[in-house]
């Protein structure tokens, strides 16, 4: 019996083709056979035909094997690198301060300072 994985929305499916594809376009360009890819990144060729698949069963670091022996490592910093939505959440969780800031003793000793008029 195989594992099973939960259903993923049609968007991220599509997302993850795209990954696998663009691995395999990469790969291509490298001019890399596909059993050359497998036996560096330690994998079976089966595995790497299923991440060039954009597979959702494939573990993140097999993907990670696979991008360093096509040497886009670097690219895995990219990936929610802007948490648009993230920040925005942050952001509405400040609570702004209620009361202005305290004066410094400098700013009071030039308020105690001037002299007044009418004297």
């Amino acid at each position: 019996m195989g594992k099973t994985t939960p259903p993923l929305v049609p968007r991220v499916s599509r997302l993850l083709s795209g990954v696998g594809t663009h691995l395999k376009l990469a790969r291509l360009r490298r001019k890399y056979s596909a059993e050359i890819v497998a036996q560096r990144a330690g994998i079976t060729r089966r595995t790497l035909s299923k991440v060039e698949q954009g597979d959702p069963a494939v573990a993140l670091g097999v993907y990670a094997r696979v991008m360093q022996v096509l040497r886009l490592e670097d690219d895995l910093a990219l990936l929610a690198v802007d948490d648009e939505l993230g920040r925005k959440l942050q952001d509405a969780g400040i609570i702004a301060k209620l009361r202005a800031p305290k004066l410094t003793s400098t700013a009071k000793t030039e308020v105690e300072c001037e002299p007044t008029q009418g004297t």
